[in-house]
């Protein structure tokens, strides 16, 4: 399981819809109208549309459950290895409060075996660190998500934004 294609993708996708459809409205500027009310339309779409997918993020982080499926997938991969690795005394899981990509272990085990099951762990997909006892953190999912998801609106804006450049620049023409 990859944390991009089956946690990320979903948002980036998002956003990039969201960023294209508020682009498009955003930066059409209709004959006739003020560049007052232009400007300030031009300015509020676009925000609008970034606020619509910070909420989504936290919808697909809560209600629709992608973060228990994501917790559910990595935490099961990691008991996996540690049963391959022989180390069933080990305890591993994400770390939560606030909910990370850091694996937290635990468990009784020598310096050699603490270093090569954290380098082991750290490979797994979905992982983004492993490390002994639970003091660790790291970025929350939630924020990973949100940059995720603005990421794909930023890049929705640009392409909305070289959509309308080319539909002005051919209105020229087309006389």
């Amino acid at each position: 399981m990859n944390a991009f294609w089956s946690f990320f993708w979903p948002l980036v996708g998002f956003g990039l819809l969201a960023g294209v459809v508020a682009g498009l409205i955003g930066y059409r500027r209709r004959p006739g109208m003020l560049l007052v009310d232009y400007l300030r339309r031009r300015a509020r779409v676009p925000i609008a549309g970034g606020v619509v997918c910070l909420v989504a993020t936290l919808l697909w982080m809560g209600p629709l459950g992608a973060a228990d499926r994501f917790v559910t997938a990595v935490d099961r991969e990691v008991r996996v290895s540690l049963v391959y690795n022989e180390m069933t005394m080990m305890q591993a899981h994400l770390h939560r409060h606030p909910l990370t990509r850091d694996v937290a272990l635990s468990g009784p085990a020598d310096d050699f075996q603490r270093g090569a099951l954290a380098e082991a762990l750290e490979n797994l997909p979905g992982v983004h660190d492993a490390s002994w006892g639970d003091a660790g953190g790291g970025v929350p999912l939630v924020l990973e998500a949100a940059i995720a998801a603005l990421l794909g609106y930023a890049i929705g804006l640009v392409i909305a934004y070289v959509v309308e450049l080319r539909r002005r620049y051919s209105a020229e023409w087309s006389w």
